[in-house]
This record gives C-alpha cells, structure tokens and sequence, in this order.
C-alpha cells in the first residue's frame, strides 16, 4: 500500500535549516486567524427592513446611505417642555400691558416699556387741506348768485338750489377724506417691550400690517432731524437696523426722537448683555 506523503503529518521538532552559526532553524505551524469580534448593534429603522418598523417606511436609498454611519444615540425630552418662572413683578407687568394693548401679541413675560406715538404736527397737512376745500366750496356757493345776475347763460346754469345740495354733497366727501387721513396718521404705532420692538403700519383704510425684531437683532438705532420746522418742533424720523438681513424700519414724525432713541438704545445694550430692560 502506497501512502501519500502529503498526507502524513509534518514533524515541526526536525530542524529544516542551520543558521551562519550553525544553530538550528524550525518550520512553525501555520497560525489560523482569530475571527473579528462581532459587536452586536440596536436594530433601528435605518438598518431594518421598513416592513419591520411601523410607520418607518422610508426610501432605501436613504437608508443605505445611513447604514454605515457610527451609531445614534437618541436622548428623550419632554413632550410638553417646563415653563420658565417669572417673577411676580415681570407679571404684573404683562398683565397690564395686556389690558392697555389688548391688539398686540405679547409673548408669556413680555410687557410694553415705551409706546411711541406721532407728533400731532403731521396731522396739520389732512386739516390744512380740509379746511381749504371746505372753504373753497362754501365762498363758490356764496358768490354763485351774483354770477347768476351778471352772466348771459342764466338759463343754462342750475339753480342755486341744486348748486346748494352738491356743494353739502362736496363738502361731505372732503370732511369724510380729512377723516380718514387723520385716522391712518394715529393708526401707525411704535412700541418697544422688554423683548422686542413693534412696529404698526397703517397705509391705508384697508391695509394694515405689522413689524416686529427682536432686541437683540438690532444692530443700529438712531434719530434724524432736519430743517428749522423739525429742530423747533422737536420731531423727527427713527431708523432701526437689523443684522444680517439688512433690513431698515422707519418711523416718521417721532415726537423728542432723541430721547426716545436714548431709551431704545439703552434696552438693546441691556438686552444684549444679558440685564433686565426695564424703564421708569
């Protein structure tokens, strides 16, 4: 019987070779790999099969692309978060802001410090001009029955009768305009709370909207006068600029601007660094 030398086992204690010193050299048994620890993983709906996680069927392409991404830790909160204590005094304080100002949307903790209003100069332009045209009409009336006398078309004008009735008719309109020029002018408010600034902006009888930045995202606040008129009324224009955005408020017809800017400067230092914006 002829045996197969690959099949007998190798005998590693017969020396194979001998050194330059004649010390002997060894073959040494093959060394198996050890395998590679498996580290056991959560299953989580980007590693399952969408048809194993309820509600989790998302597209496989996104999950292929997370598969390999290191492991999420997912950290529970609250589904309702805590409130925030407010003091008994910053209460008070909104809850007579929210009494005063019922039209504005104050925040929990939020109360107004300045209520800028407009300078009762502007609204000389609606009655100046009201008072012209209600004179106008009323001298044209006045004078309509002597240019009844002296023309030659009398019997091609109206009667001043029917003259009467469309100058009343006139004179309504005018005073009904006046009106609603006024209305617009007192509707456009400014107001600066302990948190934000309140812009509103009544343009027309049906057009209305608001502005509101918060304290912090103004970057600059600063007044304008110009002209004799201005400077001896004490008026003049506000102009607040925001961060990043660029964006500019204007408030025109500001009553003591300086001032006012003063104060507004003030809350946002105070709000920026962290202090209570307060005024008194």
């Amino acid at each position: 019987m002829i045996m197969n030398p690959q099949s007998s086992p190798e005998d590693f204690t017969q020396p194979v070779a001998y050194d330059a010193e004649g010390q002997p050299l060894y073959r040494h048994p093959p060394q198996t790999a050890e395998p590679a620890p498996v580290v056991a993983q959560n299953p989580s709906h980007v590693t399952m099969r969408p048809e194993l996680v309820q509600g989790q069927n998302f597209d496989p392409r996104l999950r292929a692309q997370y598969a390999n991404e290191p492991q999420v830790v997912h950290v529970g909160r609250e589904i309702e978060p805590k409130p925030f204590m407010i003091s008994d005094s910053v209460k008070q304080k909104h809850d007579e802001s929210v009494q005063r100002y019922p039209h504005l949307n104050l925040s929990e903790g939020e109360f107004v410090i300045l209520d800028i209003k407009r300078h009762p100069i502007g609204m000389l332009i609606p009655v100046g001009v009201t008072v012209f045209l209600t004179i106008l009409i009323m001298g044209f009336v006045m004078l309509y029955p002597s240019l009844l006398s002296s023309g030659s078309l009398v019997a091609l004008l109206p009667a001043p009768t029917v003259i009467f009735g469309i100058a009343l008719l006139l004179i309504g309109l005018v005073v009904l305009g006046g009106a609603i020029s006024l209305w617009i002018y007192l509707q456009n408010q400014f107001y600066m709370t302990n948190e934000s600034v309140i812009q509103e902006i009544q343009e027309s009888l049906f057009s209305r909207h608001e502005q509101t930045v918060s304290l912090g995202s103004i970057e600059d606040a600063s007044f304008r006068q110009s002209g004799i008129v201005q400077t001896i009324f004490n008026y003049g224009t506000i102009r607040l600029s925001t961060e990043g955005e660029e964006t500019t408020y204007i408030f025109h017809y500001v009553a003591n601007p300086r001032s006012q800017i003063a104060i507004l400067n003030n809350a946002i230092e105070a709000f920026k660094n962290g202090r209570p914006v307060c005024y008194d």
